[in-house]
């Protein structure tokens, strides 16, 4: 009876910080905890997706990035990408100038802006190893697991992601479909490279944890739910269970 009683008093002591969980995380965002959901570019026709997150902290930043349903064991060039001028969101199906039918990186810049960190696994990781395809990953079965601490950015560009206006834009498309980077189509950034190899294949916006604004479109949350909102709601129900089941195991200890 005690330890049932005790159970329930954690999970309503750890409903009672909700409000002191909302003040931290909110001066958590303002110190830059991003995040965005990465989602397939318009017309681009990737079938992947995955999740970025972001935290800064000064003129640093710390990335981590998950991604699934890309062109397997192939480079993929990834970034973050600003521009003051920029929409601060990905691209959509209007931005093909074109009207081939596909968006390259070139196209997808009104939305995102120029790269201003290059997610490479070592060395450099300013937009001069915006193509460094050695040093990218490679998407084994299709899959990206990405972490990278202190990476230094300017002042401007840790603002920026801290304020959500920076994107996250992962590349490379398989446009036909032949498992592999060809076709007569050449890259915009480099025309020694297929444009399959540069093209945008997942985006998101990065947007303030955990109050982050909805996203619309191509890059951002869906249905009107805050994501944020809802790693909070589960941060308080794992604290809740823990601390229930640490009195559980301190009440049978006691018997």
């Amino acid at each position: 009876m005690r330890t049932r009683a005790r159970v329930a008093g954690a999970a309503l002591g750890a409903a009672a910080l909700l409000p002191v969980i909302g003040v931290a995380a909110a001066q958590a965002a303002d110190g830059g905890s991003t995040m965005a959901t990465l989602r397939p570019v318009a017309l681009n026709g990737v079938k992947g997706g995955g999740t970025a997150m972001v935290q800064v902290h000064g003129t640093t930043i710390d990335v981590t990035m998950a991604a699934s349903g890309l062109l397997a064991d192939s480079p993929h060039a990834a970034h973050i990408h600003f521009g003051a001028d920029a929409r601060h969101e990905c691209p959509v199906a209007s931005d093909d100038k074109d009207g081939n039918g596909t968006l390259n990186t070139t196209e997808g810049g009104p939305a995102y802006g120029p790269i201003v960190v290059s997610l490479t696994k070592t060395g450099d990781t300013s937009p001069k190893s915006g193509l460094a395809v050695d040093r990218f990953d490679t998407a084994p079965g299709g899959k990206i697991s990405y972490e990278r601490g202190s990476i230094t950015v300017s002042p401007a560009v840790a603002k920026a992601i801290a304020a959500g206006q920076s994107v996250v834009v992962i590349h490379g498309v398989d446009h036909n479909d032949d498992g592999k980077y060809d076709g007569a189509a050449k890259s915009d950034l480099d025309p020694s490279l297929p444009t399959e190899a540069t093209d945008p294949a997942l985006c998101g916006a990065l947007r303030a944890m955990p109050a982050g604004a909805v996203e619309t479109g191509a890059g951002g949350a869906a249905g009107g739910v805050d994501e944020g909102l809802l790693l909070a709601g589960g941060a308080l129900m794992l604290l809740a269970l823990g601390s229930g089941s640490y009195l559980v195991r301190r009440e049978r200890s006691r018997v």
